[in-house]
């Protein structure tokens, strides 16, 4: 009884098991080939999550450049009031009248008898020249009047015995009218004498320098052994018969003060030390740095304490009239003139504006032209605005 035996295929595999075999590697080749594609997918997969937040972003960023920056600021409606302004300038205490003294005719000063601060009086002597050449002039003048003082008590001697001889017919005519002539031309020899010895003696009297009035010693220019000439100044004296408080005015308030006001001045450092005063001369030319006219106020009474040199505040009243009054943060510059920032009230947009000022004080700043009732100004926020910057008022809703 024979044993079956399984149909072989060449090597003695049965055919059955083959065919399994060879299936097997297929499924193997192609379970191998998804496992590959899914390893790619699953990366594609992670590098798409990581770049979606990056695109995100970018998106976001471009949008928050699109969108338009909104600056907030402050902002005042302009109205005219009927203001009438305290204006208050600083200035200087100066002497109503300052002389500078000097000789007459030059020399070598020997002596100068008073410094700067010290108090003088009238006729009081301050300063000498070397009188030495002087003295010798008045002394060649003294001489030469004595001589003519002879010659013409010999010329009267002679016309006196000429006219004696002449009455009685003993001399001629001839010799009494050279008699007469030599008489007139002694004493006009004499005159002359006298009025060279008068210079020479005001000669000497000008080595001394003397004061005219009282005052104080403002500057000494000079110092003892040095030649001067003529008019060159010696000292400077400040009289005491007023004082007066100096101060660099704009034009603007010049032309808006009052015809006569009455200023109110005060020291800096001491406000309870105050005179008061009205203008006693304004510069005619504007000082070519700042453009301002120097004002002099004559004060009256003013006390002891406002020295000379010293920093006072002057107030002064304007005229009431209708004025456009805006905080001074609301000032700009643009092209090199004063300007403010207007907005549209309609897109809420700004736009700079040149004005005219008419005057201003650290707090406030007044407009003369630029500027009509109702417009919308920037009182605060100004230095980030640019030409049609979209703002928000503040206090206002979003």
């Amino acid at each position: 009884m024979g044993i079956p035996r399984p149909h072989l295929n060449g090597g003695g595999t049965p055919r059955g098991a083959r065919e399994r075999i060879a299936c097997g590697a297929k499924q193997a080749m192609v379970g191998s080939d998804n496992c590959q594609r899914g390893i790619h997918g699953g990366r594609w997969l992670a590098f798409a999550a990581l770049l979606a937040p990056i695109l995100l972003f970018a998106c976001s960023r471009e949008d928050e450049s699109v969108a338009p920056e909104v600056r907030p600021v402050r902002t005042q409606t302009v109205v005219k009031r009927n203001v009438g302004e305290t204006v208050a300038f600083t200035g200087r205490i100066e002497a109503e009248n300052e002389t500078r003294l000097a000789f007459r005719i030059g020399g070598r000063m020997i002596e100068r008898s008073v410094n700067v601060g010290d108090r003088v009086e009238p006729d009081q002597i301050v300063a000498r020249l070397d009188p030495q050449d002087q003295l010798n002039a008045l002394r060649a003048a003294q001489a030469a009047v004595a001589a003519a003082q002879a010659q013409l008590t010999e010329a009267q001697s002679e016309f006196d015995r000429q006219k004696f001889l002449l009455a009685r017919d003993v001399a001629s005519r001839a010799q009494f009218e050279r008699a007469e002539q030599a008489l007139e031309t002694a004493r006009s020899r004499l005159d002359t004498a006298q009025a060279q010895l008068r210079t020479a003696e005001d000669q000497v009297s000008r080595t001394d320098l003397k004061v005219d009035a009282a005052g104080v010693v403002t500057a000494a220019a000079v110092e003892p052994g040095e030649v001067v000439q003529a008019g060159q100044m010696i000292v400077q004296v400040a009289r005491q018969d007023g004082r007066d408080a100096v101060f660099d005015v704009p034009g603007q308030v010049l032309r808006s003060a009052p015809s006569d006001p009455l200023i109110a001045v005060s020291l800096t450092d001491d406000p309870a030390v105050k005179a008061t005063g009205r203008v006693r001369e304004v510069s005619p030319q504007a000082d070519p740095v700042t453009r301002t006219f120097q004002v002099k106020v004559g004060l009256t009474d003013a006390p002891d304490a406002m020295r000379l040199g010293s920093t006072v505040v002057g107030r002064m009243q304007l005229d009431p009239a209708l004025t456009i009054e805006l905080p001074a943060t609301a000032l700009t510059e643009v092209d090199r003139r004063p300007a403010v920032w207007v907005v549209d009230p309609k897109t809420l947009t700004v736009s700079p504006r040149n004005v005219e000022v008419l005057r201003h004080n650290p707090a406030t700043v007044a407009i003369s032209s630029g500027l009509e009732p109702g417009d919308i100004v920037v009182t605060a926020g100004t230095q980030a605005l640019h030409p049609g910057q979209k703002t928000r008022l503040l206090g206002s809703p979003r």
